[in-house]
């Protein structure tokens, strides 16, 4: 547990930012699925491990807690989110409104080097045998060809969003061998993209959204039975 933490704890004694960087190392071990829902955080542990008090940790726990990754929870303190079948239905609905949305807008602002590395992601992601870095290269694909929206909101909203389920979107690309029809999906959206044809980037996102929705429910109700 925490072993992702390890590599970035430093004395952070004398920074004014120890929160923030407590905050980004507890929200990576969260949505990459090192800390699993309903996984306690050990808040003495943490301050222990960045040489802090436990002021920081409390502030950046608040700050998890306001984005949903986290809750309380009486006699166990601090502990990872679960999410409900609705509340997952509802943050993909979230996604499938916002997302085909912003890549309609960022196609009509989009430079050809936002398009090479989107193919540079897409790429590596086809490639990669790591399926620890699925997430990851997943991630970095969509927000580079969604970065030049304009639209800082619904970029902020779609990010919070993914926060959310990331962890599941990197178990269903693992635990449903999804891999194969998302790489299909990719190409298709930057495609679209590289043609400037914004209406059907839109469309194929939505798409792969609602795709991706279907698989990670039947994969939890056949987990579940």
């Amino acid at each position: 547990m925490y072993e992702g933490m390890k590599a970035r704890a430093i004395d952070l004694a004398r920074t004014a930012s120890s929160s923030d960087v407590i905050f980004d190392a507890l929200r990576d071990e969260i949505i990459s699925g090192n800390l699993q829902a309903g996984e306690s955080i050990r808040q003495e542990y943490i301050a222990k491990l960045f040489n802090v008090s436990r002021i920081p940790v409390r502030e950046a726990l608040k700050r998890l807690e306001a984005q949903g990754l986290v809750k309380n929870e009486r006699y166990k303190g601090a502990v990872v989110s679960s999410l409900s079948d609705d509340e997952i239905k509802e943050i993909y609905e979230v996604r499938m409104n916002l997302e085909p949305l912003v890549i309609r807008y960022s196609v009509e602002n989009m430079k050809p080097e936002t398009i090479a590395l989107a193919r540079e992601f897409c790429d590596r992601f086809s490639e990669e045998e790591d399926s620890a870095k699925w997430g990851e290269l997943n991630r970095n694909f969509h927000e580079t060809l969604y970065r030049e929206c304009n639209r800082p909101f619904h970029l902020k909203i779609i990010g919070e969003a993914i926060d959310r389920i990331d962890s599941y979107i990197r178990a269903q690309l693992v635990l449903t061998r999804g891999m194969g029809k998302a790489i299909t999906e990719h190409n298709g959206i930057l495609d679209a993209c590289e043609r400037g044809d914004a209406d059907l980037a839109a469309e194929l996102t939505r798409q792969h959204i609602a795709d991706s929705y279907t698989s990670l429910m039947n994969f939890l109700r056949k987990k579940g039975t």
